[in-house]
């Protein structure tokens, strides 16, 4: 397929932001193009750090898939019914936020999980604080709604045609421009102006955390930034209200884990055992460290680093806005969801 100068430009954008942990995570964020009627998005469990080796975009009818969106058919959820199957030999699945993407009337959208952006987006106030500091852009705040149709209702009753930004309350942030190049300027420029002060790095006590993984089916991480989420004890309250954002309940699963003084990774290991629950990816120690599961997917572990890297930007004051459990259970037992934590599992000792 011969690809457009604009499209070739999409697919370097995607690659330099998703290597960026700042903006990305793991399989997380999105890009899309608008090209002779049909969007063409980034594929659902897929890493856009990977765009320039391998293919990622997915085509999608686009008039089909906003007439459904506009009769609230449940297709639209998932997108997969409007994907044009001769030019997506691969198979792939769009991505759930292609709705997003697909409401927004300018060519080139970008999707991102910027940590500047979920530490206003996670906050009571956030709506006041980011409309301060976007004044000028034609911008909107839409409250939380799972990602999918919920999230396309949220954003078609706040969205006018002249939006160019979205901040999404407690998930990310959205801009919209008619090119790659005003896409990306315009990437930088809120993610300047909502950027937050983080907390100094406080080092982890690595002894300490050596003999608590003793035995366990812990260990270390090997990215040092994960540990500011409890060594930092502001950061660890903020974690300990719960889940903020639904990547973190995807991969880390709901909340966090603290440990008590004098627990150790093992009695946490016991109890899942003897409780049949799943391991938690990451535990946390205040004041000391954090302890990560030996068998975190590569993608849970890019989530407990978001975790520190937004925690730490929060204002230690801040009053948040957590999930609920209903919030909670509906990411968690979401199929679309369950396709995306599937293709970030190790094959045959592989990432995928």
């Amino acid at each position: 397929m011969i690809r457009s100068p604009e499209f070739e430009a999409l697919i370097a954008l995607s690659a330099r932001i998703g290597a960026d942990p700042a903006l990305v995570q793991g399989a997380g964020g999105n890009t899309s193009i608008k090209e002779g009627g049909t969007l063409w998005i980034k594929a659902s469990g897929l890493w856009l750090r990977d765009a320039l080796r391998r293919d990622l975009m997915v085509p999608v009818a686009l008039e089909p898939l906003l007439d459904a969106l506009d009769r609230d058919d449940p297709s639209a959820e998932k997108a997969q019914d409007y994907v044009v199957k001769e030019k997506n030999p691969s198979g792939l699945r769009p991505s759930i936020e292609t709705t997003v993407h697909a409401l927004m009337e300018q060519t080139v959208v970008v999707h991102v999980h910027c940590v500047e952006t979920i530490a206003h987006a996670v906050q009571q106030n956030g709506e006041i604080i980011a409309a301060e500091k976007l004044d000028g852009l034609a911008h909107a705040f839409v409250p939380y709604a799972r990602p999918g149709l919920p999230l396309a209702r949220a954003i078609a009753s706040r969205i006018a045609p002249e939006t160019s930004v979205l901040i999404l309350g407690n998930h990310g942030l959205a801009v919209a421009g008619e090119t790659v190049a005003e896409a990306a300027a315009l990437l930088e420029e809120v993610s300047r102006r909502l950027a937050l002060p983080a907390r100094p790095f406080v080092r982890p006590d690595v002894p300490a955390l050596e003999r608590l993984a003793l035995d366990s089916a812990y260990r270390l991480p090997d990215d040092p930034a994960i540990h500011g989420v409890a060594t930092d004890l502001a950061s660890c309250r903020h974690a300990a209200g719960g889940s903020l954002y639904p990547d973190h309940v995807i991969f880390l699963g709901k909340g966090s884990v603290i440990v008590e003084p004098g627990g150790t990774a093992l009695d946490i290991e016991k109890q899942h055992v003897e409780e049949s629950r799943a391991l938690p990816p990451a535990i946390l120690f205040p004041g000391k460290g954090v302890l990560v599961s030996k068998e975190a997917s590569e993608g849970a572990l890019a989530m407990a680093r978001c975790l520190s890297d937004v925690a730490s930007r929060i204002p230690a004051a801040a009053r948040l806005r957590y999930f609920t459990e209903a919030e909670n259970g509906e990411l968690l037992g979401w199929d679309a969801e369950k396709y995306r934590q599937a293709l970030n599992r190790p094959a045959n000792g592989v990432l995928q």
